[in-house]
């Protein structure tokens, strides 16, 4: 996919930010077999360069097409993608957050609002999907009556679920497993893999990993079959649900390693020439028992980030303890060569940020944090080196 190239390689940070929102936003159109017309993609150029807002582009996007005399099909394949893609975009470019029932559901309708008149709220009938990797055959989703509580208990149980001391291989596998299971409630009667994928991409964030690239882009169509291989199960043919799909998948967008993402490969029954054999499910990139790569996002090699890390551990530290930790009495210093890379990298958050006085304002590590943590516990702590 080469929408907006030119902004993501050499645009200023502001744009490239715009562009990859952009560039993800008509990519899970993909999905659902749509594709977005020339005049969004000329519209969001003009979101990026700043000539207008994100509400002004949404605005000139249904204009155009409340302007056309006649219709087609195309049509209005290409009206839902551009309105749902300019609705992504939007979402993407804000920092709000809610991991819960109401958050999920408001992703819906804020995503299809103008598009389902159901935007927003969760099916209250059973569905099957003819799937085309299984051979048209359906996952079994969950019942109407069960979905609000299967949402609750999948949220509660990854909110209560700790990472800490997880290798980057467990780490990688459960974000897979609980996004699948996501997933697989599935609480919308339509667009629900684009809103999964919009709620992952922001729940990932808010714990510390960056995903502004191009995999969900470039990937959507592997992503919604690698959900549908993780959750089907036909006894009378032995298959069995299979995460290798959706785990590399994951291992791409988190670990920054390079897995071949074939659809073909994944289809029940396949012809032997689109099969690829899969004994070996070991990364082409370099082992994460040693990272050094980096892409690999849950690795830094500024080692005053890691030392921070190391310090902070999995307590809730102020400033002043954690200049008493590392030996350093420059407060400045600390924000700027430790701090500040920390936070800006996702390894590090802080409790109460708007609150610059509040006697709880502390600095934490975030999953992605953590995740450094036991890599660097596993290979020895940085601090047995000097403190600069």
């Amino acid at each position: 996919m080469n929408d907006f190239e030119e902004y993501i390689k050499h645009g200023e940070p502001d744009k490239q930010q715009k562009a990859y929102a952009w560039r993800t936003a008509i990519g899970l159109q993909a999905v659902d077999g749509l594709t977005p017309s020339e005049y969004l993609r000329d519209t969001a150029r003009k979101h990026i360069e700043g000539d207008i807002d994100i509400d002004e582009a949404q605005k000139l996007i249904k204009s155009y097409y409340q302007s056309k005399t006649s219709r087609t099909a195309v049509d209005d394949n290409q009206e839902e993608a551009d309105i749902v893609s300019s609705h992504i975009a939007k979402l993407l470019g804000e920092q709000s957050f809610a991991f819960s029932v109401v958050g999920i559901t408001s992703i819906h309708r804020r995503l299809f609002e103008g598009v389902f008149k159901f935007a927003g709220r969760i099916r209250d009938y059973d569905i099957t999907k003819k799937e085309w990797v299984l051979r048209g055959d359906t996952v079994l989703y969950v019942n109407s009556e069960d979905i609000k509580r299967a949402l609750e208990y999948d949220l509660e149980q990854e909110r209560k679920f700790v990472y800490a001391g997880l290798t980057q291989d467990q780490m990688v596998e459960h974000i897979a497993r609980f996004v699948s299971g996501l997933w697989q409630i599935h609480p919308f009667g339509e667009g629900n893999t684009r809103t999964t994928a919009v709620f992952a991409i922001k729940y990932l964030r808010s714990i510390g990993f960056y995903v502004e690239n191009d995999l969900f882009a470039n990937n959507s169509w592997y992503f919604r079959n690698a959900l549908v291989r993780a959750n089907y199960r036909n006894a009378v043919k032995g298959v069995e649900p299979d995460m290798r799909y959706l785990v590399r998948f994951f291992r791409n967008l988190l670990l920054g390693e390079t897995n071949e993402l074939k659809n073909r490969y994944m289809v029940i029954d396949a012809p032997e020439e689109w099969k690829k054999p899969m004994c070996n499910d070991t990364p082409t990139s370099t082992p994460i028992s040693t990272p050094i790569s980096m892409t690999n996002q849950l690795y830094t090699d500024n080692v005053n980030v890691r030392k921070l890390v190391c310090v902070i551990g999995e307590n809730k530290l102020s400033i002043k303890e954690i200049l008493e930790l590392l030996n350093l009495k420059d407060r400045k210093n600390l924000i700027e060569y430790y701090i500040a890379p920390a936070l800006n990298n996702g390894f590090v958050s802080l409790l109460y940020p708007d609150k610059p006085r509040h006697p709880r304002q502390k600095y934490v590590l975030t999953v992605k944090g953590l995740a450094l943590l036991s890599s660097l516990n596993k290979n020895n702590s940085i601090l047995n080196s000097d403190t600069e």
